[in-house]
């Protein structure tokens, strides 16, 4: 055998030679991710089938990893053996490559000798997710058939409820989509993907559209998605890269843990650093030495940083910014429409810096690091005044800190403006328009109950009246109405103002939310004794506030005279008129919802765009269930009754349910039965 090394500019052997009668085996030396080692490989090929080679080894022992150019040049080196009608193999193939060989197509345009064992071949006679996994022997019969009923009643995919129950293993329905599509399926990792191509989608595109790309071979982009049969998305990738898009399927986690460890911080953040406008002020700063305190958070790159986040959380509608460290990194999160979405990272070591210029602007100890925080900033931005509620808390790896967004301008405080139907706005302004009572509005945290009071204050709202607020905290100013913050540090409790509130000549009060008995006893006092009572309670609906008023301790007989009416209420995302798009309900759907009597059935979904975070929603409306009082309820809840009791008295007084509102906006195609079932829980 005799062997001959192709030297390099350096002396170095890029590329050794061996010849064994009229074969030839080539070991490139230097990494294969040089182009001075792809061109001396091609070189070699070329030379070898000019001397009439007829077969030729390529060895990747010693190549770890591999890109873009080089699976090029590996292409193009077996394109030109078959010219000549020689034979070309790539031998001693890791793990790793074989991976990306089979993730690319490349396994089935150049031959692969490789000591790792083949892939199972895909079956794509096998349809159904189901029966894949009990053929793998992963999940039995019985549970399929048990998930497919669930899956029937929640409207999820059946993957997700076989993980949620614990059936089967992310991994596990990986691999029987990977089968069921036809599509190969990737871990992701480093090595399985080229750094040298992530420019070709920018780092908006790849989060809202939570894709990955691979490699780019010869005008093919390989592309890591969940969801590979998503038309639109994959449209839109070959729209902005002018590349034939080729998809493999991989975890939605692992898509994001990659984009999260690919990209540096500042790269990351240079999209929203660009992205701070001049118009940015902080309001009412009472720290003596500004500059000095700018100094310590690291100067004008992490000012430019938070005043970057706050515009965009405010241009974006979020409610909450969330900023959470963990070992490595720091994840920063914007809660728009009750959804979290991630919109950047950053490294761990800024955190500190960033957490010291926050609380620098809410006038806070930036030396206390071991006890939660809280303030207030204010600020000046996109022509508005925006108030942000900061809260830190330490945790493992550091503070972390949450921004509640209170944009004023976005307030709602009209009545018309709440999304009550027409039934519902009806029985609301007639409940307030009562000179004395209890009215109590219902629902989940961040359901909008203080919204809906607001409202309701501003509605009654006059100089010829005495309103008082009791609040915990004190969200929008109102003028005229009298405001009152619960400070439970000096022992000041919703209960202890609402008794000084009663020696102050109130028409109206409003108690921000009854937690305990002596709240609701003072509250049930009060409306007994001619004053309108506006409160909150954290119930699922309309009946719950009865049955938690008497579970806390109020008598049912005074309940029963004072309780005037209690409206429960939910929020749902709408869908994004930007990507809305109209079709007609299947069969299935018409007859579970008893609209078979009403013909063709037309609703909307969003496909999802950039405006939406590609979700398919954009904004929220609320859905109500007032419960009004009448004899008939007076004397029920009189008796102390039980639930089941209650819901009878709801069906059968024709009450309308939160849930039967919200299929009534469903059917006005401004939401879908998906959102409605997901914040109803039914």
């Amino acid at each position: 055998m005799n062997s001959a090394p192709a030297v390099g500019a350096d002396n170095a052997p890029n590329i050794l030679r061996s010849t064994t009668g009229l074969g030839v085996k080539l070991l490139p030396m230097s990494d294969l991710l040089l182009e001075d080692t792809q061109r001396e490989l091609t070189d070699q090929v070329a030379n070898a089938l000019s001397q009439g080679i007829t077969e030729i080894t390529i060895d990747l022992t010693r190549q770890r990893l591999i890109n873009s150019s080089a699976l090029t040049a590996l292409i193009e080196t077996h394109e030109m053996a078959r010219k000549r009608s020689s034979q070309l193999q790539v031998t001693n193939v890791s793990t790793l490559l074989a991976e990306v060989f089979v993730a690319t197509g490349l396994d089935r345009q150049i031959t692969l000798v490789s000591d790792t064992e083949a892939a199972a071949p895909i079956d794509s006679s096998k349809l159904r997710l189901g029966d894949i996994l009990v053929e793998r022997g992963k999940m039995t019969p019985a549970q399929l058939e048990e998930a497919l009923a669930l899956q029937k009643s929640s409207g999820k995919r059946l993957g997700e409820v076989l993980i949620d129950k614990g059936w089967a293993s992310d991994q596990d329905v990986l691999v029987a989509l990977s089968q069921q599509l036809a599509v190969p399926e990737v871990n992701l990792r480093p090595g399985l993907f080229d750094p040298a191509i992530g420019g070709i989608l920018d780092q908006r595109s790849i989060k809202r559209l939570q894709v990955y790309p691979l490699f780019s071979v010869r005008g093919e982009l390989t592309l890591a998605m969940a969801n590979p049969q998503n038309s639109p998305c994959l449209r839109e990738v070959e729209n902005l890269t002018g590349c034939r898009v080729r998809p493999v399927l991989a975890s939605l986690e692992s898509i994001h843990a990659i984009t999260n460890e690919s990209g540096d911080n500042l790269e990351l953040g240079a999209e929203l650093l660009a992205e701070v406008d001049e118009d940015f002020e902080v309001v009412d700063s009472s720290v003596p030495d500004l500059d000095a305190a700018d100094s310590a958070a690291n100067g004008s790159p992490v000012i430019n940083l938070v005043n970057s986040l706050i515009q965009r959380a405010v241009r974006d509608g979020a409610s909450d910014i969330h900023i959470e460290p963990s070992r490595e990194r720091c994840r920063v999160r914007f809660r728009i429409d009750g959804i979290l979405y991630e919109v950047m990272t950053l490294r761990h070591e800024l955190l500190p810096v960033l957490v010291s210029r926050l609380k620098v602007m809410a006038n806070l100890d930036i030396a206390e690091r071991r006890l939660p925080q809280d303030g207030r900033i204010q600020v000046m931005t996109q022509g508005r005044s925006v108030d942000l509620r900061f809260s830190s808390l330490p945790g493992l790896y550091g503070e972390k800190v949450v921004l509640r967004v209170l944009d004023r301008s976005q307030a709602i405080l009209e009545l018309d403006r709440l999304g009550l139907s027409e039934k519902n706005l009806g029985n609301y302004r007639s409940l307030l328009g009562c000179g004395y009572g209890l009215i109590l509005v219902t629902g989940p945290t961040g359901a909008g109950k203080t919204t809906s009071l607001y409202a309701a204050l501003n509605e009654l709202n006059s100089l010829e009246k005495n309103i008082v607020t009791i609040e915990d905290p004190v969200e929008y100013q109102i003028d005229v109405i009298n405001q009152n913050e619960v400070r439970n540090n000096i022992g000041l409790g919703f209960a202890k103002i609402l008794k000084h509130t009663l020696r102050q000549d109130p028409d109206i009060i409003m108690v921000g939310e009854i937690r305990e008995q002596e709240t609701a006893n003072i509250a049930v006092q009060a409306a007994l004794t001619g004053h309108l009572v506006l409160s909150t309670l954290h119930t699922n609906d309309s009946a719950g506030a009865i049955t938690r008023m008497i579970d806390m301790g109020v008598e049912p007989y005074l309940l029963s005279s004072a309780l005037i009416g209690v409206m429960a209420q939910r929020l749902v995302r709408t869908i994004c008129p930007s990507c809305k798009t109209t079709f007609v309900a299947p069969s299935e759907v018409v007859q579970r919802y008893g609209w078979g009597d009403e013909g063709r059935i037309s609703l909307a979904r969003g496909r999802g765009c950039s405006e939406c975070y590609d979700s398919g929603y954009r904004g929220r409306l609320a859905i109500h269930e007032t419960l009004m009082m009448d004899e008939d309820l007076q004397r029920l809840v009189m008796t102390n009754p039980s639930r089941d009791q209650l819901t009878a008295h709801i069906r059968d007084h024709d009450v309308t349910t939160l849930f039967s509102d919200g299929m009534s906006r469903v059917r006005e195609q401004r939401t879908t039965i998906e959102e409605v079932t997901r914040a109803v829980n039914v």
